[in-house]
């Protein structure tokens, strides 16, 4: 996450929305509720395995999460330090069945994983997180809360039968202008199949008291709140199936069976039309040359430097993760790849009828 993403995101906004679909606007300030999801009679048996499916997400592992963060407690800005970082990845990877790929560039080093859906007809979904520092910090929010969620993702999902296929990637050079996601947006093949893409920069990060949240001076909307306990997720109004996914990931499963499985962070989420064109400041990570490619992304943050004081900090290390939020966020994006994966639905925006 770049220091100013979220300056010309929230004052643009209001304008922006205006101009794109239907409900964004009613949407854009508000945190999500949990849906309460009607049963179905049992003469239309017919949508039941589709609703089942969505329901039963795997749940993450807070152990295995601060794991991986405590792991990847060091600087990872050199030459040597990225290649630290991926023997690390790919080790944990091939530990959990993958057979992860190396993919170099002029700058550096992609990491790329596949698992094979049921059905090549409904494409791939993506799951993506830089790894990245910049010199001088551990980066434990920046990025390894990201990497560790992919990681999580690896482990819930790697001998799971969905219909879509599932990819995993670990950007190198983010820090340095997106290096990585430009490298690997850059073959054309490597597109044709995929159908959406979740990039996750900086989610471990959560603070309580009044005040601790920042927004731009003169937000022309109402903050959702001075606290800085919610999930945030961007993404383009061209692919909004991608973000209402996440406004529906707060359900609770039926296999959650403690309190702190039902304990989520509310999520916001923020359409942002002409693919950022409005407003450049949207396009400081990952997501964004998917988005130049017409390829559906979403960016799920905690916000960055608006929120933590430790942004590209020394002081970012795993005590100042906030592991209730952290595995609150993890489980949110679990829930939303759990969606995509196992249905087919098309997750461009469709025109008004």
């Amino acid at each position: 996450m770049k220091k100013w993403i979220w300056l010309m995101l929230l004052v643009l906004m209001a304008v922006a929305v205006v101009g794109s679909r239907g409900n964004a606007l009613n949407g854009l300030f508000q945190h999500t509720s949990p849906e309460i999801v009607e049963s179905i009679p049992v003469e239309t048996p017919q949508p039941q395995p589709e609703l089942q499916k969505v329901k039963i997400a795997p749940q993450v592992s807070a152990n295995q999460l601060v794991t991986h963060i405590e792991k990847l407690d060091f600087q990872r800005y050199t030459t040597a330090e990225r290649s630290r970082t991926r023997t690390y990845i790919t080790t944990e990877l091939r530990k959990l069945g993958w057979k992860p790929k190396l993919e170099n560039f002029s700058e550096g080093v992609n990491i790329f994983a596949e698992r094979l859906g049921t059905n090549k007809a409904a494409g791939a979904i993506l799951v993506a997180a830089h790894y990245d520092t910049v010199a001088s910090s551990p980066g434990a929010d920046d990025n390894a809360s990201g990497v560790a969620v992919v990681l999580e993702v690896a482990r819930l999902f790697g001998s799971r039968p969905t219909p879509r296929t599932l990819q995993l990637a670990f950007f190198d050079k983010e820090e340095a202008g997106l290096l990585g996601s430009k490298a690997f947006v850059s073959k054309a093949t490597r597109l044709q199949n995929l159908r959406g893409v979740i990039v996750m920069d900086m989610v471990g990060y959560a603070c309580y008291t009044p005040g601790c949240q920042q927004y731009p001076v003169g937000l022309p909307v109402t903050p959702p709140s001075d606290k800085g306990d919610f999930l945030a997720v961007v993404g383009d109004t061209e692919h909004l199936p991608l973000l209402n996914a996440f406004q529906n990931s707060q359900m609770n499963p039926p296999i959650a069976l403690n309190k702190e499985d039902s304990n989520l962070p509310p999520v916001l989420t923020l359409p942002i039309p002409l693919k950022g064109l409005l407003a450049p400041d949207t396009l400081r990570s990952d997501h964004a040359p998917f988005w130049y490619q017409g390829v559906g992304a979403v960016l799920v943050t905690d916000t960055a430097n608006l929120r933590t004081p430790h942004y590209h900090q020394p002081s970012d290390i795993p005590a100042s993760i906030e592991r209730s939020f952290f595995r609150g966020a993890a489980q949110i994006v679990v829930n939303a790849t759990t969606t995509f994966l196992e249905q087919n639905k098309v997750l461009q925006t469709q025109p008004s009828t």
